[in-house]
């Protein structure tokens, strides 16, 4: 009678537990890399990855890291887990080899997001551009003029009606530049068409079709801001794990390979459908 009744039993604990796991399993799976870039935390491919406070501004798609604002969403190109950065690419900024005109780029003010140090070249502007101000302030950078010269050799400058070899005072070069009070470089207040922003100069800084063009941000820490969750998330990525959370409390998560979460690293995460079927098997087998 014993042999019979325990498969049941083990069948019900089954049943009990296996729904209590799943919901703390993350709704989409996530991912150690989205493309070429490696995801580490705070950032994460999905609901439920990473931390919760980044979670609504970045996604995977199509193998996409992106950077969704109020103004848009921006691919992500680059990292820096180290420098706690970030490098955007937005489709609409102007390069040496393809300039266009450009709607205002924006970051949310709730966001854990802000301008890192990257040079923002204002093109197209009414001339001239010395006495450009915001809010009575000169924004543009005279020392830094020969950067407009030289950007302006590009022959894509004909795409924003200029002729080449434009005069530099419809440029303007905004370093350290920020955004206005709605969390917007706004080109229409400013009177330009389009922008360009320089995140390296790839040891070519006269050579702009050289440069490496993105606007750097930087980032604050994750949801799990103290101290001992941050050496949480470490010691679950060391243990090949992917730093996670579950709703709706948000507590902490790690996500590993085996499909099931712990909560705190992969190092002896527990099987319990592994568990299950073996005690099914002793158990058919004593009743056989």
């Amino acid at each position: 009678m014993d042999s019979q009744i325990l498969p049941f039993i083990i069948f019900l604990i089954a049943v009990t537990v296996t729904p209590l796991l799943s919901s703390a399993a993350p709704a989409t799976p996530c991912q150690s890399n989205c493309g070429s870039l490696q995801i580490k935390y705070p950032f994460g491919t999905g609901y439920g990855c990473g931390s919760p406070r980044f979670e609504p501004y970045i996604t995977c798609k199509s193998n996409q890291l992106l950077l969704t604002t109020h103004t848009g969403s921006y691919l992500i190109t680059a990292i820096s887990y180290k420098d706690s950065t970030l490098t955007i690419t937005p489709s609409a900024m102007s390069t040496c080899n393809s300039m266009q005109q450009s709607p205002n780029l924006g970051l949310d003010w709730a966001s854990p997001f802000q301008l890192g140090p990257s040079i923002f070249l204002l093109l197209s502007c009414t001339p001239p551009t010395s006495s450009l101000t915001i809010k009575g302030s000169l924004v543009c950078d005279p020392s830094s003029t020969h950067l407009c010269a030289t950007i302006y050799t590009c022959p894509a400058v004909v795409n924003l009606r200029l002729p080449l070899f434009p005069p530099t005072n419809t440029c303007c070069v905004y370093s350290p530049a920020n955004f206005n009070s709605k969390g917007e470089l706004d080109l229409r207040e400013m009177k330009c068409k389009g922008y360009a922003s320089i995140a390296s100069f790839q040891d070519s800084p006269t050579d702009p079709s050289k440069w490496m063009y993105g606007v750097t941000l930087k980032y604050t820490n994750g949801g799990f801001d103290d101290y001992y969750m941050n050496n949480k998330c470490n010691t679950c990525e060391d243990s090949g794990g992917i730093c996670g959370y579950s709703p709706p409390t948000n507590s902490f998560l790690c996500i590993c390979n085996s499909g099931f979460n712990a909560t705190t690293d992969c190092y002896n995460n527990y099987n319990p459908v592994q568990d299950y079927e073996d005690l099914i098997g002793t158990s058919t087998s004593l009743s056989t």
